[in-house]
């Protein structure tokens, strides 16, 4: 249920009548828009009385939210969400709302000499996070399955070094003590859908970034993104990364639809994973720049400086020459778009 407020009431006013609902066992969330306060009810309403509701004074308009996904809905935070994360050098990057973000890095940390040119090399093209994996989930029990937590080390070093803030995946809610220095947590397709693992890392308090599963509904990454708010961390990236097609040609099929749809749905920023829908490095900047033009809120690519020899899907990522000839076009269609990059 939604509560939209009359505009010019008083603090104290939102603040009575918060706490009236809350005396109903109800959670309230609430969003301070441009120009009116919104109460998001979270709970069973079904026993609430709407029109006593719409009698209150400070009461413009009541509305019920059909869908089962609240925290996630538009109707709950009519602005855009914009998520801001600060970096050691004491930028802040944002995503969301007019801020196109860019996420790059290699799909698998290798080596230190490799981290630490890549990151280089990214942040010196325009990047805003740097991306690494450290746990690799793959199909194979025998493919690369990352340095674990080496890899984090080296990825912090990378940190230290760049003052970028870091993008990588945890697997398993036991290895959260060793994401600590990991500003944006990833939660993979695979995981998408693990509920357990999901409720606990709603508690972390930390930005996370959720990838859509490989053959998941947009219905379902939304209430996917609504068990972590409802364990308190508002802060959700919804990532499209293609989903499972008859055609093998491409890797997936990336479901550019998804976009505005999510958009229209949803308050939360929406990024696009061009690497792993398409699986080709030659269509990741065509991907790219489709993703800005359809409204998406920022980017997530893989780059490597020697993808020939790269122990994780070197097929898919670009070379950082590639890169920042990319994040030079973006930003040229970004000011037709109005955003920033």
């Amino acid at each position: 249920m939604i509560i939209a407020l009359k505009t010019g009431i008083s603090e104290e006013t939102v603040q009575q009548l918060t706490a009236y609902l809350e005396q109903k066992n109800l959670t309230v969330h609430r969003s301070q828009g441009t120009s009116q306060t919104v109460l998001g009810l979270v709970g069973d309403t079904t026993r609430i009385d709407e029109e006593a509701l719409r009698a209150i004074s400070c009461v413009d308009k009541v509305l019920r939210v059909q869908e089962p996904y609240k925290k996630a809905h538009r109707a709950f935070h009519p602005d855009d969400t914009c998520i801001e994360v600060q970096g050691l050098d004491g930028y802040t990057r944002q995503i969301g709302g007019q801020y196109f973000g860019i996420i790059a890095g290699p799909c698998s940390v290798e080596s230190e000499e490799q981290i630490i040119a890549i990151a280089k090399s990214v942040q010196k093209a325009g990047a805003h996070f740097l991306r690494g994996g450290a746990f690799k989930p793959r199909s194979s029990p025998y493919s690369f399955q990352g340095l674990g937590i080496d890899g984090l080390k080296l990825l912090i070093q990378a940190k230290q070094e760049t003052g970028m803030p870091l993008v990588s995946e945890l697997m398993d809610i036991q290895q959260l003590d060793s994401f600590e220095s990991v500003d944006v947590i990833q939660i993979g397709a695979r995981n998408m859908q693990n509920f357990t693992l999901l409720k606990e890392i709603g508690k972390c308090h930390k930005p996370i970034l959720l990838k859509r599963g490989l053959a998941n509904t947009i219905t379902e990454l939304l209430m996917a993104a609504e068990y972590i708010m409802a364990g308190g961390t508002e802060t959700v990236l919804l990532c499209e990364r293609g989903i499972r097609s008859f055609d093998s040609y491409t890797r997936n099929v990336l479901d550019i639809s998804a976009v505005p749809a999510l958009k229209k749905q949803s308050h939360l920023p929406v990024i696009v994973d061009p690497s792993h829908a398409t699986g080709l490095s030659w269509m990741v900047p065509a991907m790219a720049k489709a993703a800005l033009a359809a409204g998406a809120d920022g980017i997530i690519v893989e780059v490597h400086n020697d993808p020939e020899h790269a122990l994780c899907d070197g097929e898919q990522s670009i070379t950082p020459t590639v890169f920042r000839t990319l994040v030079e076009k973006l930003r040229n269609y970004a000011i037709l778009e109005s955003r920033i990059i």
